[in-house]
């Protein structure tokens, strides 16, 4: 009975473990990962980050299933401006060298209405994990002339940039702050399953 109970328990880690088998690859040359944040009030800055990869594991077609990780590296910032690039990088916003990455893990994917998702997970920034939820629409999934199965995702999300320690802004003259607390992002994202 015990070796029968051992033999159910080895079968079940085993489906456990091999539960999602398809292994999809970041597209990096089709992919972006931009954002917006407000500056002296009336008006944005934007830019994005050069340098990201991740994987995504998903064996069902809407990937309701998916398991994502998801890794930015802070120090490819670039908002077309190199004095302002490094001040982010620095000490009083990303502090790059301190705290290298950025780093999104999933822990659950949610169909909510056709297209639409919503992606929960643990978002590191800054040394600072929090659980987040994003907005997903999910544009499908195609074979391209190179017989390469592409699936394609927008994400959006804000988040306060202080819950994450980055608290740096002066205050105008006006009274208003020159730079806003809440970040706006957008990610395009083209998977690529692994051959």
């Amino acid at each position: 009975m015990k070796k029968m109970n051992l033999l159910l328990l080895a079968v079940f880690v085993a489906i456990t473990v091999n539960a999602q088998t398809t292994k999809w690859d970041f597209d990096a040359v089709h992919s972006s990962v931009n954002f917006s944040i407000e500056h002296i009030v009336i008006s944005e800055v934007s830019g994005q980050f050069k340098k990201f990869e991740g994987s995504v594991f998903s064996d069902k077609e809407d990937f309701s299933d998916a398991k994502i990780n998801f890794v930015i590296s802070a120090n490819s910032i670039n908002t077309d401006n190199e004095m302002r690039d490094n001040h982010l990088k620095g000490s009083d916003f990303f502090d790059a060298e301190k705290f290298p990455m950025i780093t999104f893990k999933s822990s659950s994917f949610k169909k909510v209405k056709d297209k639409n998702y919503q992606l929960t997970g643990e978002f590191t920034m800054h040394g600072v994990t929090k659980i987040i939820t994003l907005d997903v629409i999910y544009g499908g999934n195609v074979v391209d002339t190179y017989k390469n199965t592409k699936a394609g995702f927008k994400i959006t999300g804000t988040l306060s940039r202080k819950d994450y320690g980055l608290t740096w802004s002066k205050t105008m003259e006006s009274g208003g702050l020159m730079v806003g607390d809440d970040v706006s992002f957008t990610c395009r994202i083209e998977l690529a399953k692994a051959k």
